[in-house]
């Protein structure tokens, strides 16, 4: 997420979240309660539901044991976490956070195994009262920028979708070039005012383009070739790698729990995998952001390029070299 803005620093209570019944007729719930007419929370439970319908496998993930609720020292402020996976899914979780002055943040997403080259579902939404901050897309494991299989692959048939959306919800204005890398050409980046109506048309946006992140995932075919698939958990790797260091929400989290809670927040639960899935490091992916010194370079683009207007016509076609 590009732009996310928070308030005052929490305490932490973490509590398991029960197993949830695999039976057919088993509603998925994260068991978060709605506290505004608006809420992320259906966002969730939709997702959850649909999954559900087409996977038979959906479980809860081990890191549901560690990371589900963290609550305020004044009671507040709730954030809210649950995580499952299935045969396709080495990943599907979601971080949702509500306060009591009507600030809340979704950050969901869902990552594939690595036998699978699937885009990585991704949902980021930031709300406040005047104003709302947006990221849904399918995001890109390979590059789609400088080649064209991979966006032939799974996008063709998608720019329809980014294109109704993208005249419903225009272009949020600057956007880094190094962030875009890891955008796909149906990304929705935008911002706008709250009301009933443009909550709504997010939420069929979320919908829609979950949808057709599932009719992907029903229709993927299991790798069975190791280089491919080695380079498919490199590009997962990288990925986790570039959020876990440059996700701006981690300043959201180290408000609200402190830095250790927030750490551990954004490199176990959000980005899981950063740890585990590869070993190379951050300036391994990215050299240009180390400094003199050998540290990570902080700020978020060195290039300095970054793009105003929507960098992708209406025929999915990166036009992005031509402004800046």
């Amino acid at each position: 997420m590009e732009t996310l803005s928070s308030s005052s620093i929490i305490s932490t209570a973490i509590k398991p979240y029960p197993l949830l019944s695999r039976t057919k007729n088993t509603r998925f719930s994260c068991s978060m309660k709605v506290a505004s007419s608006f809420s992320y929370q259906k966002f969730i439970q939709y997702a959850l539901d649909e999954t559900k319908l087409s996977t038979s496998d959906l479980i809860p993930s081990s890191l549901q044991e560690d990371f589900s609720t963290l609550k305020s020292l004044d009671g507040k402020t709730e954030l809210k976490m649950c995580s499952f996976k299935a045969s396709k899914i080495r990943l599907l979780r979601s971080l949702s956070i509500e306060t009591s002055e009507g600030m809340q943040v979704l950050d969901f997403a869902v990552f594939p195994e690595a036998e699978f080259d699937l885009p990585i579902f991704c949902a980021n939404f930031f709300t406040s009262a005047n104003i709302n901050i947006v990221v849904l897309d399918l995001n890109p494991l390979h590059d789609v920028i400088n080649e064209t299989h991979y966006k032939e692959k799974y996008y063709k048939n998608l720019i329809p979708l980014g294109v109704k959306y993208s005249e419903l919800l225009p272009w949020g204005g600057k956007l880094t070039s190094e962030s875009l890398k890891f955008f796909s050409p149906i990304v929705i980046w935008t911002k706008f005012s709250s009301s009933q109506e443009n909550h709504n048309i997010l939420f069929s946006a979320f919908k829609d383009y979950y949808k057709a992140w599932l009719n992907l995932m029903d229709h993927a075919i299991e790798e069975t070739d190791h280089s491919q698939i080695s380079l498919n958990l490199e590009a997962q790797h990288r990925y986790l790698t570039w959020r876990a260091q440059k996700d701006p929400g981690f300043h959201v989290l180290k408000r609200l729990i402190g830095e250790t809670h927030a750490k551990d927040v954004v490199k176990k639960f959000l980005f899981s995998g950063v740890k585990d899935l590869g070993n190379k490091t951050f300036l391994d992916y990215f050299p240009e952001y180390e400094s003199k010194n050998g540290s990570i370079i902080e700020k978020r683009s060195i290039i300095g390029k970054s793009f105003e207007k929507r960098p992708w016509n209406t025929r999915g076609v990166f036009i992005g070299d031509t402004f800046g």
